[in-house]
């Protein structure tokens, strides 16, 4: 394998679970140089600077609207020539000038085997479906919400004793995994989008 040192930023809201697995791998969490957050208080920009990872809070009542808000983001990821953005528990709508700067480069996860149950209410609708698989879906972003082709999925079992917070542990767990595998696997050069299909290759092409 080549020698790679791409250059990560993570978008955060919360409480920054996903970004702790991302700086935990032992591949990946040296690449993670910037984690920005729309909420000034969400614990995700602790676990950063824990780490001593630049963590930034871009607040969205600075920008007239959305578009302007996706223009600071562009702004700052430029500035700090960022390779890749990874959105782990991102609660915004990414907007269109921020996809057309990273196409291809920004990936997303979600939990639910999209196309079933999108947005964020993922966890308690697969409940309410009452279906016996749900899971977890890592895909790249593009101008639709959860929509873009799709990098990575697996399938989390409903169980007949499960509520929220059972399901939701159970499906981070696997978030955990497949969100740096994601990662990893598209700062190598080994992400090959072919329309809406998505081949992961072992290595890089030469």
């Amino acid at each position: 394998m080549r020698d790679v040192t791409a250059r990560v930023a993570v978008l955060v809201s919360g409480a920054g679970t996903n970004l702790q697995a991302l700086l935990d791998d032992p591949i990946v969490g040296p690449w993670v140089v910037l984690a920005i957050s729309d909420r000034g208080d969400a614990n995700a920009l602790e676990r950063a600077r824990a780490r001593s990872v630049e963590a930034v809070h871009v607040d969205p009542a600075n920008s007239a609207d959305r578009a302007g808000f996706d223009h600071a983001l562009v702004e700052i990821l430029r500035e700090r020539a960022i390779d890749l953005v990874a959105l782990a528990g991102y609660m915004r709508i990414v907007g269109p000038e921020l996809v057309g700067a990273f196409r291809d480069r920004i990936l997303n996860v979600h939990p639910a085997l999209l196309p079933a149950f999108p947005g964020p209410r993922a966890v308690a609708d697969a409940l309410a479906w009452g279906v016996k698989l749900t899971g977890v879906t890592v895909h790249l972003v593009d101008e639709e919400v959860d929509h873009g082709p799709v990098v990575f999925q697996e399938a989390v079992e409903v169980r007949p004793d499960d509520d929220r917070e059972a399901l939701e542990e159970r499906i981070h767990e696997v978030e955990h995994r497949l969100l740096p595998a994601a990662v990893r696997a598209l700062g190598e050069g080994r992400v090959v989008v072919e329309g809406r299909t998505v081949r992961v290759l072992q290595e890089a092409p030469r």
